[in-house]
């Protein structure tokens, strides 16, 4: 752990399950690094992702809760990851796995919809921007030469803006007929505008099905987008939404079903890239947290901080980043939340523009312009 003396001195830091519905979107640029979102809609409890049991209020404020990370991987002295974690705790014992804690973005309040907008426009107060920070960042990498498509059956707003985008999503309607799609492929086969439109359609139609109709959940997920990634002339970035963080009761079955989920959704991914793992980068991140104290259901309500995950070859991991802010009442955010103490933007923004050699600055100022607080300072992604 990086604490906060050490921070200042340094100048800052840094398809579907039950629980879980994804949507996946990828964007096509010419780079060789691989980059994809993981959003966890719904609000996930950093506190049982990332627990900080080296705080000396953790137990007493945690109560029960307390117990839910016996048995997980412990990252340093004061954090241990939660015990669903096993393909992601073998990636931080390689090193290729970080993670910062008490991280928030600019919103402070507790809506899902706008804390959504604000992680996903990177704007500083909700429904102030139109598009997507991935966006954005496409622009940067490619101009009017970049293309995204949304596996979803609608675009999420990360990704949305004036880059070139399209959508798709498996379709619920009964298969067509027999010989209907070569009847369409042959009435297209002579107009140079839409041919190569509907056989490319054709192609991710054939990969995204024989996936998806394989039946293995979250790591079926993992395979589709190491699939599309993987491909020579296919997508370098991509977003995956998965739903269902938002634990007001039962939470600890939950959460353990949903980490599986995700951490075997990852080791597909890692699976599937092969040696294209070594130039990924995965960012896996929340709209806000939870709060410290559980309720009277077994779960927790709505909050402020959480913690970011950041997984790849292309990582500089095996650590925790965090300017801990404590979890005394008194050092709560309005005595009930983790205060954020690192601006998500800005760790997004140095590990952007550390992965795709970008101007750290002009990422900023383009890509995350709301960004506040203490750039951060050490590198995040291998050199």
């Amino acid at each position: 752990m990086i604490d906060r003396r050490e921070l200042l001195k340094r100048g800052g830091i840094g398809a579907a399950g039950l629980m879980l519905f994804p949507h996946t979107a990828l964007a096509q640029a010419p780079t060789d690094r691989r980059f994809i979102f993981v959003i966890l809609r719904g609000a996930a409890d950093g506190l049982e992702l990332v627990a900080p049991t080296g705080d000396p209020s953790f137990s007493s404020v945690r109560g029960s809760f307390a117990s839910h990370s016996d048995g997980g991987t412990r990252l340093d002295d004061f954090f241990t990851l939660h015990p669903s974690f096993t393909e992601i705790g073998n990636l931080y014992s390689q090193r290729q796995a970080l993670f910062a804690h008490a991280v928030a973005s600019a919103y402070r309040r507790r809506s899902h919809f706008d804390g959504q907008n604000v992680l996903e426009t990177a704007g500083p107060q909700p429904y102030r921007l139109n598009d997507g920070w991935m966006n954005r960042l496409i622009a940067m990498l490619s101009g009017s030469q970049a293309e995204a498509i949304a596996l979803s059956s609608t675009m999420p707003m990360v990704l949305r803006g004036s880059a070139e985008a399209s959508s798709y999503a498996p379709s619920r309607l009964p298969d067509p007929q027999p010989g209907l799609l070569r009847r369409v492929s042959m009435m297209y086969e002579d107009d140079e505008m839409l041919h190569a439109d509907w056989a490319q359609a054709l192609e991710t139609e054939e990969m995204a099905g024989e996936i998806m109709n394989a039946g293995r959940g979250q790591a079926a997920l993992g395979e589709l987008a190491a699939g599309f990634l993987s491909d020579p002339d296919g997508a370098r970035i991509a977003a995956i939404e998965l739903d269902g963080w938002d634990t007001h009761a039962n939470q600890r079955g939950r959460l353990q079903r949903g980490f599986s989920a995700l951490d075997s959704m990852i080791g597909a991914i890692r699976s599937g890239l092969g040696s294209i793992w070594a130039d990924t980068l995965i960012i896996v991140a929340t709209e806000f947290g939870r709060t410290v104290a559980p309720n009277g259901t077994a779960g927790t309500d709505h909050g402020t901080a959480s913690a970011a995950m950041m997984l790849g070859g292309a990582v500089r991991g095996g650590r925790v980043v965090a300017d801990w802010p404590g979890l005394r009442p008194s050092d709560l955010h309005e005595g009930r939340d983790l205060r954020a103490t690192v601006s998500i933007d800005q760790l997004f923004a140095a590990a952007l523009s550390e992965h795709f050699s970008l101007d750290p600055v002009e990422v900023r100022r383009s890509v995350f312009p709301a960004a506040t607080g203490t750039t951060i300072g050490g590198r995040l992604i291998q050199s």
